[in-house]
């Protein structure tokens, strides 16, 4: 029954060309059908339209006709709040927006406007949305389900209040995670960190473990045929079964300050990176006799840091934006996922972030530049270069059909791809 659930929800996605969270309709930062359009031929004429999206680092998520968002508002008391918003897939006119937690980061970041490096206030997650409901984590730990035609308020949980949450320096910035029917998040107390709720009624059907929440989005695969969510806490990584909340496996894997990239699953690999001199690490995972193991097959320390992009795997290969703090200067790269080799490296994407189309990977650098490459491990080969969005760019591109959308810290944009 499992199998069936698991197959009936994948398809869904892909039949309506969506991208519903964070990490896109396949969970892995790519659609499986080639751009429909030659990536070189990509110019600003080709942008239909621009919008406010003010402060944050909030990626787009889509369903049907609509795109969804977080961003940072003064509300009616001038107080900055965190708002979700709905714009109109074609236009980019605001449907909708709803209120929620206040803006409030417990740092000076500054203007997170300008260009400067500071990060500035405003939400770090992304919305998730399936079957006419927006799931949304925000930096205060608030688990908000609203109605995608209207924005109305369905449920709400409050992690902090409710299940002994403790939130982390900078607050919350991971996503939902759809699975199913439920939506799996991380940040409760002791007996309740990892917690599985019902889509449609709030109502927690588990919850389980005592682990610290880090920046990081919890990832989905199957490994050995189980489906697994794989979170990177501050412990390193827990992988647990998504229908039960059962541990299944653990794997050690350092922490330091913060961690915000997503693990990387490619069959029976997965992949860890983290910044502040962590580095990254490939594990194996093998499954005999009903039990579990993880065991190493390499480490860089500091090497290979992801601060916060997290890569996407391809054919025996990772892509990603590699480098801590090179802000402007952080190359692109693909790394030989069994031994840690760099195949290629190309400067200049700073700390921007990636998806994939077909065989060509879309990467958004932190200035606004969206650069088409070839998704091929021999060298790094360039398709087409324009100037997209202005402000600084920490978020991720999304795909829908024929819009590829993203945002920056001043403004969001859509570029329709047609032959």
């Amino acid at each position: 029954m499992r199998k069936f659930v698991l197959l009936c929800f994948l398809p869904f996605f892909h039949l309506l060309a969506d991208w519903p969270q964070y990490h896109g309709p396949f969970f892995d930062k790519s659609t499986k059908n080639p751009l429909p359009i030659n990536p070189g031929s990509i110019t600003e004429d080709n942008i239909i339209w621009k919008c406010p999206t003010p402060l944050g680092f909030s990626s787009f998520s889509t369903s049907s006709d609509r795109a969804f968002t977080l961003v940072a508002e003064e509300d009616e008391d001038g107080l900055l709040r965190e708002i979700c918003i709905a714009l109109d897939l074609s236009t980019g006119q605001r449907i909708w927006h709803k209120q929620l937690s206040l803006a409030s980061y417990g740092h000076g970041g500054g203007n997170a406007g300008t260009q400067e490096n500071s990060g500035g206030d405003g939400p770090r997650s992304t919305p998730s949305v399936h079957q006419g409901l927006v799931f949304i984590y925000d930096s205060a730990m608030a688990l908000h389900c609203l109605s995608s035609d209207t924005g109305k308020q369905i449920w709400k949980i409050d992690v902090i209040k409710e299940h002994e949450g403790r939130n982390i320096t900078w607050k919350n910035a991971s996503s939902p995670l759809l699975i199913n029917d439920l939506v799996i998040i991380c940040g409760g107390g002791s007996g309740q960190s990892l917690i599985g709720v019902e889509q449609k009624t709030g109502k927690v059907r588990w919850e389980n473990g005592d682990e610290t929440l880090t920046h990081a989005t919890p990832a989905y695969a199957s490994i050995h045929g189980q489906e697994q969510v794989l979170f990177l806490c501050r412990s390193g990584l827990i992988s647990i079964d998504p229908q039960t909340g059962k541990k299944l496996w653990t794997q050690e894997f350092p922490f330091k300050v913060s961690t915000a990239s997503s693990p990387v699953v490619a069959n029976d690999l997965v992949f860890c990176s983290a910044g502040y001199g962590v580095g990254a690490a490939v594990f194996r995972i093998s499954q005999k006799g009903g039990s579990w193991e993880s065991k190493m097959l390499w480490r860089k320390r500091n090497e290979l840091m992801n601060h916060w992009s997290t890569p996407l795997y391809y054919r025996g290969h990772i892509y990603g934006i590699f480098g801590f703090k090179e802000y402007g200067k952080a190359p692109l790269q693909c790394i030989d996922l069994a031994t840690g080799t760099i195949q290629w490296s190309k400067k200049g994407f700073g700390q921007g972030n990636l998806i994939r189309s077909g065989d060509t990977l879309l990467a958004l650098s932190d200035d606004g530049q969206l650069v088409t490459v070839s998704a091929t491990p021999r060298a790094y080969h360039e398709l087409g270069r324009m100037k997209f969005l202005d402000g600084k760019c920490w978020s991720t591109p999304t795909l829908n059909k024929n819009y590829l959308l993203s945002r920056s810290t001043k403004e969001g944009g859509c570029i329709l791809l047609k032959k």
